[in-house]
């Protein structure tokens, strides 16, 4: 699946596969994540709403 993500270090937007779903925070008080990879393999995050989240198949 494929995402569109912020690449701080080129200061744009960079559509990126999705490597995993992850969640940050505290129970009762989730955030919800998409990790993935540059072609030059840095690491994104693309912080997504619940239901995109959880209806993503990775």
């Amino acid at each position: 699946m494929k995402h569109e993500f912020y690449d701080v270090k080129v200061g744009k937007r960079v559509t990126a596969e999705v490597t995993e779903k992850v969640t940050y925070g505290a129970k009762g008080n989730e955030r919800y994540a998409f990790r993935g990879k540059t072609a030059d393999g840095r690491n994104l995050t693309a912080f997504v709403k619940k239901a995109d989240w959880e209806k993503a198949n990775i």
